[in-house]
């Protein structure tokens, strides 16, 4: 394998993890902001409140969208093991 096509893999791969992660971070940074502009709203500092609420909001989230997260990986996966005869073609 050279050295561009290991880079290129390891591009993919992060790209592939930030896009898959990103439907449950981003639920989580917009609860969190409602929560803390609520609790600055009101004056309550319970820091349970935001946890509590983070890690429902994130698990609804994960549920909604875990069959495409599975499907992305399934597709690089594929991908990857299709590319292994090519890649190792020059030593053969």
């Amino acid at each position: 394998m050279e050295v561009g096509t290991a880079v290129t893999l390891c591009q993919k791969a992060l790209w592939l993890a930030m896009t898959i992660s990103a439907p449950m971070l981003i639920a989580g940074i917009l609860v969190g902001f409602g929560v803390g502009l609520f609790q600055a709203l009101t004056q309550i500092q319970e820091q349970t409140l935001a946890v509590v609420l983070k890690i429902v909001v994130m698990l609804v989230a994960f549920a909604f969208f875990a069959s495409w997260m599975l499907t992305r990986l399934v597709e690089f996966s594929r991908s990857l093991f299709e590319g292994i005869p090519e890649s190792l073609s020059p030593f053969l």
